[in-house]
C-alpha cells in the first residue's frame, strides 16, 4: 500500500522533492482511504507546514526533533536496545526479513530507521504490514505522545501509524512537562549522547552507518531474480 510509502516520506528529513511531492501524497492517501477522515485531516496542518514553511526551518525543526532527542529518534530498536549490542542481533533479523522477501537497503542508514521500515511494509499486504507496524506500536505512541506534548505537527504521523498498526485506544502514554524540559535541557542533551557506542566507527554489521541529520527515504531494490 502507497500509504506507508506517503508516511516514509513525511517522517525523512525535508527536501526540495518531498516538498514538490506534497500534492502527490496527499492525493496517495486520499485515494487508497486507509485512515478514518478524522485521522486523515489530523495531517493536514503538517502537509500545509511543508508547502508553506521555508526550507530551512523546516530542516533545522526535523533536526531538532528526531536527531536531537533520543526519545524521539527514528531508530526503533533506539528505544528497545539503546546502544547495547542486543540492537546489533536485533537489526541482523531485520535485515534478515528485509532479504528474505527479496529486498535490500541501498544507502548508510540503519535497517530499524522508520522510514526504511515503512517503505517496506509499502511492498507488503496489508494485514502484514498492519501485524509487522503493530510490533513498534507501543514505541509509536510513546512517540505520539511526545510529540503532542511538544505541539508538533509531526505527532499526527505517529497517531495515524498507531491506527494502522490497530492498536488506537489499547495504550496511552504520559508526558509530563518536566520529562519535555529534561529533554532539552542542554546539559541532559550531552550526557545523553556520551554513551559508550555499541560499533565503532565504520562498522558495517549490520549494512547501516552512524546516524547523521539529513536523512532521505531509503530505497528498497529488489534482488535479481526475485
Amino acid at each position: 500500500m502507497k500509504s506507508f510509502k506517503v508516511f516514509a516520506a513525511l517522517l525523512s528529513y525535508p527536501e526540495a522533492a518531498l516538498i514538490e511531492a506534497v500534492p502527490e501524497l496527499e492525493s496517495v492517501l486520499d485515494t487508497e482511504k486507509l485512515l478514518r477522515p478524522k485521522t486523515r485531516r489530523a495531517l493536514d496542518p503538517l502537509l500545509a507546514e511543508l508547502r508553506a514553511a521555508d526550507l530551512m526551518d523546516l530542516q533545522e525543526g526535523y533536526v531538532g526533533l528526531f536527531d536531537r532527542v533520543r526519545t524521539l529518534s527514528l531508530h526503533l530498536f533506539e528505544h528497545v536496545h539503546g546502544e547495547s549490542r542486543d540492537r546489533g542481533q536485533a537489526m541482523v533479523e531485520l535485515n534478515g526479513l528485509y532479504a528474505r522477501h527479496g529486498f535490500r537497503l541501498e544507502g548508510n542508514e540503519l535497517p530499524d530507521f522508520l522510514p526504511a521500515f515503512l517503505e517496506f511494509l509499502s511492498y507488503r499486504p496489508l494485514g502484514e504490514a498492519s501485524e509487522l507496524l503493530a510490533d513498534t506500536a507501543h514505541i509509536l505512541e510513546a512517540i505520539a505522545a511526545r510529540l503532542k506534548k511538544r505541539g508538533s505537527r509531526y505527532g499526527a504521523v505517529f497517531e495515524a501509524l498507531v491506527v494502522l498498526a490497530g492498536q488506537a485506544g489499547k495504550a496511552q502514554s504520559v508526558v509530563s512537562d518536566e520529562e519535555i524540559r529534561a529533554e532539552d535541557d542542554p546539559a541532559t542533551l550531552d550526557k545523553v549522547w556520551q554513551e559508550a557506542p555499541a560499533f565503532g566507527p565504520g562498522s558495517q554489521d549490520c549494512g547501516g552507518g552512524q546516524q547523521k541529520a539529513g536523512h532521505a527515504v531509503m530505497q528498497f531494490h529488489r534482488r535479481a531474480g526475485t
